[in-house]
C-alpha cells in the first residue's frame, strides 16, 4: 500500500516497484552482502538486502552510521527492517534502520 511517492510500504504485500522514492518503509529481505568501513574512515556499516517478490527482486541498501558492526547482521540473514527510504545513486537506501532478525542460514 502506498500513498504517492511519500507513502508507506508494508511487507509482505509490497512489490519492489512500490517502494517509495522517499518515505517510510517497512520491508523484509535477505542480506546479500555487508560492507564495513576501513578503520581510517568514519565508522559505518552497510548491508544490501534483497527483497524478493512475485514480480522480481530489488536491492535495498541499509546503512548504520557510527557503527563498525551491527549485531546479527551478516550475509544470508533474513530480517525485517523499518526506516525512511530515499534514493541514493538510484538505489533505495535506508539510514539507521530499525531491524528484527527473523531467520538465519543455519536455521533453514
Amino acid at each position: 500500500m502506498t500513498a504517492g511517492t511519500h507513502g508507506s510500504v508494508r511487507a509482505p504485500s509490497a512489490s519492489p516497484s512500490e517502494l517509495p522514492v522517499r518515505g517510510r518503509v517497512t520491508a523484509r529481505g535477505t542480506i546479500e552482502r555487508i560492507t564495513i568501513a576501513p578503520a581510517a574512515a568514519t565508522p559505518s556499516f552497510s548491508a544490501l538486502a534483497r527483497l524478493d517478490r512475485n514480480a522480481g527482486h530489488e536491492g535495498v541498501h541499509l546503512v548504520w552510521m557510527g557503527q563498525r558492526r551491527v549485531p546479527g547482521v551478516e550475509a544470508g540473514v533474513e530480517l525485517r527492517f523499518e526506516g525512511m527510504v530515499s534514493r541514493v545513486g538510484g538505489t533505495p537506501t535506508v539510514y539507521n534502520p530499525r531491524y528484527e532478525i527473523i531467520g538465519r542460514p543455519d536455521e533453514q
